[in-house]
């Protein structure tokens, strides 16, 4: 697994554990139904408060090459973590 793939998947693995509820992505994923060929999390069921939320993901965005940095808070905004509010 890439450096970049590690942390995406250790900081959905961090903002659903931080959640409410409280959840193990590992097991969401596994759990997910597929559709158009991908498996999707119903992410809405899950909540974040947003300072919380920003917090996880600039400590895993350290871990990413500076050149990833951006493309990986894309994929942490717009990807499958938990809403946040």
């Amino acid at each position: 697994m890439k450096k970049i793939e590690k942390a995406v998947w250790d900081c959905y693995r961090q903002l659903y554990k931080e959640a409410t509820p409280s959840a193990d992505f590992d097991e969401l994923f596994e759990n997910a139904p597929m559709e158009d060929g991908k498996k999707r999390i119903d992410y809405m069921a899950y909540s974040l408060d947003r300072k919380k939320y920003e917090e996880i993901i600039d400590e895993y965005e350290k871990k990413v090459p500076k050149r990833y940095q951006r493309g990986f808070r894309f994929e942490m905004y717009l990807g499958a973590g938990p809403k946040s509010v």
